[in-house]
């Protein structure tokens, strides 16, 4: 770790009433990814700082208690720092930790989880297992959703150098706290090939041939969104979303992909006049191949449309769900209750070592899915409910499908609701398998579960490099009566 040494900050007042503060030691990490240091007892996050660095701060945020800032400049580099790969790297919203050795990644992920553990759960625990990493840290997302736009980003260092644009047209990622801004991607370091095939043959081809880019702010343009979905299985889906219906534009468009990109197996398009980008109530037409991809996590098969929600990183989704079914200790009678169970991926995973399990699902396109899921593999034993958790885990339905041995619970970033964690409690399943990947959110229901129950088992695992979230499996077992 970085050394012990000293340094005296100092500020320099600037033009603007602009503040910097000069030679400031970096300590830690914030969950979020920021750079923390401290100043006459004053927190300052820093963004894209790394500890061990020596730095000074330009101020852009002052409160009473916390600073915010961004590097003026970096007097001296931290050893746990590396060189971005990629060109759009603090600009583009995805990569945040690019800049930190992905081993160190893994450790200040796992110092994320215990301090949440620590301060907001009262977790007692001796020590949590290193953070299991990904096999592949670049190239390992399986679907990205890039914006058209007409006027792309333009960084400071291009308004500094005087660069002119002959257009402002591009396809990539928004730019974070920009409510119209776009990142023109040249390459994305997330999805293996052909995914920036594709994308930049589409954006030339626009380009050639006087296609209009999305403009946002006036609600105009022919070419909105582009999803790609890649699986392992080597099949690959591309969705254009169109504002406009010039029928004549979007076929030659799609025409032209089809023969550039014979490999795809789902060429699909949609028109989308709303004023949001969402397509969940919207038509999707089949202009070559497939409605739906394949993808296999261990030895189960899943049908993924443009509209599916499923595991982004299917590689390191096996070795979460493997977690999963050694933490649940499943026995041939058991019954499982899988809350927030998504497409079924989880319940279908350990339903070759159970009874039965029991789905529940809020959003029933997802409900769809799993249960088509479940015919395709040719599992009997899953049963799936849409609707909110908490409204139906009551007495009626667990009289009809009986009280569960084993609930596996992968609720969504906010975490469980306090009714649903009070059902649970009222169920007195003997084990909880809870899947997180959010470690605030999941502590502070540990606490509300301690009541009754006590953690056992923790592990976490990291779907997402060079990012700050963290996925973790936590088992709870029912505590005995006294």
């Amino acid at each position: 770790m970085a050394d012990k040494t000293i340094f005296t900050a100092k500020v320099v007042a600037l033009k603007k009433e602009k503040k910097i503060i000069e030679g400031v030691k970096v300590e830690t990490v914030s969950s979020d990814g920021r750079g923390i240091s401290r100043l006459d007892g004053k927190v300052i996050f820093t963004d894209f700082a790394v500890p061990g660095d020596v730095i000074d701060i330009s101020i852009h945020r002052s409160k009473k208690s916390y600073s915010e800032g961004r590097i003026d400049k970096i007097q001296s580099a931290s050893f746990l720092r590396t060189q971005p790969r990629c060109s759009h790297f603090m600009v583009c919203g995805g990569c945040k930790w690019q800049q930190v050795k992905y081993e160190e990644q893994l450790s200040f992920k796992k110092q994320i989880v215990e301090d949440a553990f620590r301060k907001i759960g009262k977790v007692d625990f001796d020590s949590i297992p290193d953070v299991i990493g990904c096999e592949n840290d670049y190239y390992y997302r399986n679907k990205l959703e890039f914006a058209f736009t007409d006027r792309k980003w333009i960084t400071d260092e291009e308004v500094q150098a005087g660069i002119a644009f002959e257009h402002r047209n591009g396809v990539g990622f928004h730019v974070p706290g920009s409510f119209s801004g776009v990142v023109d991607v040249d390459h994305c370091f997330l999805q293996p090939d052909p995914s920036n095939q594709i994308r930049i043959a589409i954006k030339e081809f626009a380009l050639e041939n006087g296609y209009t880019f999305f403009d946002l702010k006036n609600q105009k343009g022919l070419l909105r969104n582009l999803l790609i979905r890649i699986t392992s299985t080597g099949e690959i889906l591309v969705l254009i979303s169109f504002y406009e219906k010039k029928e004549e534009k979007i076929f030659q468009l799609l025409g032209f992909v089809q023969e550039k990109f014979p490999e795809i197996t789902a060429l699909q398009y949609v028109i989308n006049p709303k004023r949001n980008d969402t397509i969940y109530d919207l038509p999707v037409s089949v202009f070559y191949g497939k409605s739906y991809i394949t993808e296999m996590l261990g030895d189960y098969s899943f049908k993924i449309g443009p509209k599916s929600f499923f595991q982004t990183n299917s590689l390191q989704a096996k070795v979460l769900y493997d977690i999963v079914k050694d933490f649940a200790q499943l026995r041939e009678a058991d019954v499982v209750y899988d809350l927030y169970t998504g497409v079924g991926s989880i319940g279908l995973y350990v339903s070759d070592k159970c009874k039965k399990v029991v789905g529940i699902e809020q959003i029933e396109e997802a409900i769809i899915d799993a249960k088509e899921n479940a015919l395709l593999n040719k599992v009997q034993n899953c049963e799936f409910y849409a609707g909110d958790v908490r409204m139906i885990l009551k007495d009626e339905f667990m009289a009809t499908h009986g009280k569960p041995d084993v609930v596996i619970t992968d609720p969504p970033r906010a975490g469980m609701h306090e009714d649903v964690v009070k059902t649970l409690l009222a169920l007195e399943a003997p084990a909880i398998v809870y899947v997180s990947c959010n470690a605030a959110t999941q502590a502070r229901d540990l606490q509300l579960l301690s009541e009754k129950y006590t953690v056992t088992r923790i592990q976490p695992v990291d779907m997402f490099p060079h990012t700050t979230h963290i996925e973790n499996v936590v088992r709870l077992q029912l505590k005995k009566e006294e």
